[in-house]
């Protein structure tokens, strides 16, 4: 099924159906096949991807691993809770788990389990950093992260109140900081009633739209929060591959959540194995046997996607083992040098620290 995935670049069990090893002698026999094992409650996705996972990020050499959480909406009827490790770009399938839910919104307690599960996956020694959005600044999360060693960058919701001891509460947009102009509050609380602290806070707009960051951290804070907290839109690149960009899930017409599930385990176990393979056809110099930019235009991701089509074809050389080393990318992908530049320069501030004793 992984291998039709990859070949078809398509999320259509009619389509799978040539690329199907059955004894089956119908096309129809082998979907049949196909949807019965989507269907089968006995089989646990989250204990075949586990050694996956663990033997992929076993060989991890950076200090930190990033990881993202977020939540895509399909059809308006299922709702995916995906926790992703940020890399070189785009972000790795680690956790996941799919609601029969019309929101993007969700609770603590529907992603609590998946912070604990997906912890027995990472390798020993290295700082877990977790990145997330507005919608998941929740208390519990933050204790669950405390309490699994873990640091987190979140981003704040405008209107949420701060507590600095000693000054009272406030909100990020009481501030009116111009473009460049960052202000890190060190030690203060969050939340009216729950007043959940200490942690660290930093407000500020980039110098490219003027968008307005407010970002808790459980580190002092300071620019590199920002740059940081930034990766984590890599998992929104990651959720674009799962569509348009690569499999196309938005044509699939499974509409069932468990089949779904399991889908999405297809999909990982697909995303895992051309990311790898991607990053072995840079690292060998035959990038440009595929893409056609003089500079690295293509993610990993799509280029290990392309190779490995060609590669059936053309008798190329294909990995056998899967392994990822860092987040860090000596030679990032650039739509145009010009873009480049400008996100290069647009995490640059002048900073006001304020430290505040704990209360």
């Amino acid at each position: 099924m992984v291998f039709a995935l990859i070949q078809t670049g398509s999320v259509s069990l009619t389509k799978w159906t040539t690329y199907l090893p059955c004894r089956g002698r119908y096309a129809q026999s082998k979907q049949r096949r196909v949807r019965r094992w989507l269907g089968n409650s006995r089989i646990n996705i989250h204990r075949l991807y586990k050694p996956l996972i663990q033997a992929a990020l076993a060989t991890w050499e950076a200090e930190s691993l990033y990881l993202c959480l977020d939540t895509s909406l399909f059809w308006e009827e299922y709702c995916l809770i995906r926790l992703a490790v940020v890399y070189r770009g785009r972000s790795i399938p680690l956790a996941w788990r799919v609601l029969e839910h019309a929101s993007a919104s969700v609770s603590a307690d529907t992603y609590q389990a998946l912070l604990m599960q997906s912890a027995q996956y990472l390798p020993a020694d290295v700082a877990v950093i977790l990145l997330a959005d507005r919608g998941f600044v929740h208390t519990r999360a933050m204790q669950t992260m405390r309490q699994l060693g873990w640091h987190y960058r979140i981003r704040l919701k405008s209107d949420t109140w701060l507590w600095r001891p000693g000054s009272g509460w406030c909100q990020p947009t009481s501030f009116h900081l111009t473009r460049g102009k960052a202000l890190c509050f060190h030690n203060v609380r969050l939340h009216l009633q729950e007043k959940y602290g200490p942690v660290h806070v930093i407000l500020g707009r980039n110098n490219i739209n003027g968008e307005f960051w407010a970002v808790v951290s459980d580190q002092p804070t300071c620019p590199k929060t920002f740059a940081e907290y930034g990766l984590r839109f890599d998992i929104e690149e990651g959720f674009l591959d799962d569509q348009s960009s690569g499999w196309n899930l938005q044509r699939s017409e499974i509409r069932s959540l468990t089949d779904l599930s399991r889908l999405w385990f297809i999909l990982a176990v697909a995303t895992l194995y051309v990311t790898a393979q991607g990053l072995e056809v840079v690292q060998s110099g035959r990038r440009r046997w595929i893409d056609t930019h003089w500079f690295r235009g293509n993610s990993y991701f799509r280029i290990g996607l392309e190779w490995t089509k060609a590669a059936t074809l053309n008798g190329w050389r294909l990995i056998q083992q899967v392994c990822f080393t860092s987040y860090l990318d000596p030679e990032p992908a650039m739509a145009s040098r010009q873009q480049h530049n400008q996100k290069a320069g647009r995490l640059d501030f002048n900073v006001i620290t304020v430290k505040f004793h704990p209360d």
